[in-house]
């Protein structure tokens, strides 16, 4: 797949990660555990849409930017794998840990905990966003300018 159409497809997960949250976060202002199932249901779809949203970044878009050799690519992609490291394994270890059950009996503190997480995982969308997503559209707009000739396949396309 073209980095460009790479790039659109984890913006879209982020837009869908953002509701999701968005869903979860509406759900959590009851005083106790209500509409259990909407809220296993949303959180199920939101552990989905990350973990392979940030296994797409760690095995896919993180090494073809390394691999362009750009320095400022290079350089912020290192910087977001060392910043944000085991973040899908510390949302599933997260999930995991709030069965249905424990979430009914510890409302508060899932609460607590769930806006805490949703608060780091906000912060690297928006970095993502801000910092990460409009380099590697730069470098494919360098690339497709230059022409198909030009174009490091390794690196532009899968």
């Amino acid at each position: 797949m073209p980095l460009s159409r790479e790039i659109e497809r984890l913006r879209a997960e982020h837009a869908a990660l953002i509701a999701l949250a968005r869903i979860v976060t509406e759900l959590l202002q009851a005083p106790g555990p209500a509409r259990l199932t909407e809220l296993a249901s949303a959180r199920g779809l939101l552990r989905e849409t990350l973990v392979r949203h940030l296994k797409c970044e760690d095995w896919i878009l993180y090494p073809r930017l390394r691999a362009t050799g750009d320095a400022d690519l290079m350089h912020i992609t290192r910087e977001f794998e060392l910043e944000m490291g085991d973040l899908a394994a510390e949302y599933v270890a997260y999930d995991d840990k709030w069965t249905a059950e424990r979430v009914a009996a510890k409302w508060a503190e899932f609460s607590r905990e769930t806006i805490e997480i949703f608060g780091a995982l906000a912060t690297r969308v928006e970095r993502e966003e801000r910092e990460l997503y409009p380099l590697a559209d730069k470098l494919y707009a360098t690339a497709s300018a230059l022409g198909p000739a030009v174009m490091d396949e390794a690196t532009i396309s899968s």
